[in-house]
């Protein structure tokens, strides 16, 4: 199986989607045989490098009265899953240079250690991801070559890759983050329930074991 993944760092349910399929592949009796591909999908392309507003007041601006509403349901999923969810410290930028380093992960056999990495620091820690040390200390945590990852930071390296990813996005007809692409069929939501995505994953369900918390 192909399971392709649109996410962008800055994208809290990109977080949360990927606990739940990590959940969701834990119960596949062919996890071995399931091939994850993270693809490129900037949702702020043309975001700066220097920290603006919080994500937080970005939601207030764009939910008015209902943000702290909606702020809240967010991080109250994202803590139903083991995550925290610092809205109020995550300041948004320019990913670009990020993608390119989960891509050279990815050549790596590091990118979901990668991507994991990038995701904690930017939603819990309100690092700047779009800061070459910051992307230095985070990519040698992930287990990543320092000299390799200094070039492709310096470089255009992997540039065309995540360019790439944004046109195959268009189309397999991917408009937002997380969507799964399985196996070249149309687009899903990649932040369903674990028992849903069990269904498109393919696992039996007599072969599941109960989550904690899951009726």
């Amino acid at each position: 199986m192909k399971l392709e993944i649109y996410a962008d760092v800055l994208c809290p349910w990109c977080y949360i989607g990927k606990r739940r399929l990590t959940a969701a592949l834990a119960e596949h009796t062919d996890r071995d045989q399931v091939e994850i591909i993270w693809r490129s999908f900037e949702l702020a392309p043309d975001g700066s490098r220097t920290p603006g507003p919080t994500a937080a007041e970005a939601m207030t601006g764009w939910w008015g009265d209902q943000a702290p509403a909606r702020i809240a349901r967010i991080q109250s999923l994202g803590a139903a899953e083991g995550l925290e969810l610092n809205l109020h410290l995550a300041r948004p930028v320019n990913t670009f240079d990020a993608h390119r380093l989960i891509k050279l992960a990815a050549d790596r056999d590091r990118a979901d250690q990668m991507m994991e990495l990038l995701l904690h620091g930017y939603h819990t820690e309100g690092l700047n991801v779009a800061d070459a040390q910051v992307l230095q200390r985070l990519a040698g945590e992930a287990g990543l070559n320092g000299d390799e990852v200094r070039a492709v930071l310096a470089g255009d390296d992997y540039v065309e890759q995540v360019h790439t990813d944004r046109r195959r996005a268009a189309e397999h007809g991917v408009t937002g983050v997380p969507n799964l692409v399985i196996d070249g069929r149309p687009p899903v939501s990649g932040v369903q329930p674990v028992a849903d995505l069990q269904k498109l994953l393919g696992v039996r369900t007599d072969q599941l074991t109960q989550r904690p918390g899951q009726a």
